[in-house]
């Protein structure tokens, strides 16, 4: 009665702590959760279906591939690491081990500071998301949609490609374009005009207040520009000064005297003649529509009027962007343009993680717009550039599309991913040397795949 009335229970007296905490251990809902926690073997079982086909897909290719790579291209004889030696010998293999090693260097170094720069440079614009999704829609463009693009844009002709059209406005703005190939003079005895080395040269020797005559044959239609205008004779020369009419020295429906301009005979514009004395140039012009020049300051004494072999050359066409040393960059800038977009958007991310306030305190203490970038905004940045040049090596390591499409088959623009693909099945019926290229390419990118994945589990923290 005594611990009524000091108010304490006898269990609790009795029990100490281990009856209060013994109906807490036993709690009905402790038990509930284990009922609802599914055993091991059960969620193994769900797990089947994708674990099958996981292995059916990822690992019997990656085992068979490893295995069949130690056999020639029969897969009857034991080939043991000849196929991998193989790699590094012949023309062609070297090509795509060098194109590679090219590749893995330039393409995500090239495409991570093109992303940085567009991610950095529209933060302060108002149309930065305008601009963000037109740099970002070509990752919506599958690379054989891309490599077909570019192929049409690295066209050697001018009037089909976009590359060399550009190049040939921008050629033509500095220098004029006009040319004649394949012109030249008529051919035989006491002709006004002859064929020097390529170049036009006169007969005899002029003088200031001469006129000269430049009667050229083997004109092409398409290669006279809109601009001429019918051969005229050549204007009186005055003191110290020489003229001269070019044309195309060709009647339509023939007649007409040769060597002297006829009606219905074309000048020849933008021809450009030079007067030559002693094998210096002395003077220069350019022709006029109706094909007549005159050389001003032309000092006393013979010179020699002379058509430079240039004016019979073939015009400028741009570069040769699918052939030489040039295709391995041409294809390298396709990838830029696909992939710059998808740089830019993460860095784009990281540099909206930023905190403002270290930007503003740089800038407070009187750094420059650069140093706050170079040394504030970069170092802040950089786990995430390194997480977007790493994902880009391992992409470029595997790059095919854009090269076989654009490419086209060229030897020179080979890679190793490219390389793979002839051995196997391009004609080179070598399974057992493709295998080897794979397993190598599968070798180089592991490293690349799990530096990202330490690089992920190193923020988590």
């Amino acid at each position: 009665m005594k611990s009524r009335e000091d108010g304490v229970p006898p269990a609790a007296t009795a029990g100490g702590a281990a009856a209060v905490t013994a109906p807490d251990a036993g709690r009905p809902g402790r038990r509930a959760r284990e009922r609802l926690t599914p055993p091991s073997w059960l969620a193994l079982l769900f797990l089947l279906p994708a674990l099958l086909l996981l292995g059916f897909l990822v690992v019997y290719p990656i085992v068979y591939s490893v295995v069949r790579s130690f056999f020639d291209a029969s897969g009857d004889s034991f080939a043991g690491l000849d196929n991998y030696t193989g790699v590094f010998q012949g023309h062609d293999n070297l090509v795509a081990v060098r194109n590679t090693a090219i590749w893995v260097v330039v393409a995500p170094t090239v495409v991570t500071i093109v992303g940085l720069l567009f991610a950095v440079l529209t933060e302060r614009i108002r149309w930065s998301t305008a601009f963000k999704m037109v740099v970002f829609m070509p990752m919506a463009i599958s690379f054989l949609a891309s490599g077909v693009i570019f192929r049409l844009v690295y066209q050697q002709d001018p009037d089909k490609g976009v590359a060399n059209a550009a190049m040939v406005a921008v050629h033509d703005l500095f220098r004029d374009g006009t040319a004649y190939p394949g012109a030249g003079p008529r051919a035989g005895g006491n002709q006004p005009v002859r064929d020097e080395g390529g170049a036009v040269v006169t007969a005899g020797p002029l003088a200031a207040g001469q006129s000269a005559l430049v009667p050229l044959l083997k004109v092409k239609p398409e290669y006279l520009p809109a601009k001429a205008r019918p051969a005229a004779r050549p204007p009186a020369a005055g003191p110290g000064r020489l003229t001269g009419t070019v044309w195309f020295d060709f009647t339509k429906g023939g007649g007409g005297a040769p060597n002297v301009p006829n009606a219905g005979e074309s000048g020849l514009p933008g021809v450009r003649v030079e007067a030559v004395r002693g094998g210096k140039v002395v003077a220069r012009a350019t022709t006029r529509p109706d094909g007549t020049f005159e050389l001003r300051k032309v000092p006393a004494g013979p010179v020699t009027v002379r058509l430079p072999k240039d004016n019979f050359t073939a015009s400028y066409g741009g570069a040769e962007w699918l052939g030489g040393t040039l295709i391995t960059p041409a294809i390298i800038g396709s990838y830029l343009w696909v992939w710059s977009g998808f740089a830019m958007v993460l860095i784009a991310a990281g540099l909206a993680a930023i905190p403002r306030d270290a930007l503003e305190a740089a800038r407070v203490d009187g750094a420059t717009e650069w140093q706050v970038f170079r040394r504030v905004t970069i170092p802040l940045l950089a786990p995430v550039l390194m997480v977007v040049l790493v994902t880009l090596v391992i992409n470029v390591l595997k790059v095919f599309d854009l090269v076989f499409v654009i490419g086209g088959g060229d030897p020179d623009a080979s890679v190793l991913a490219l390389q793979m693909w002839t051995e196997s099945f391009g004609g080179g019926d070598d399974p057992g040397a493709g295998s080897a290229i794979a397993v190598l390419l599968f070798l180089l990118v592991l490293p690349a795949m799990l530096f990202n994945v330490w690089r992920l589990r190193q923020e988590r923290k």
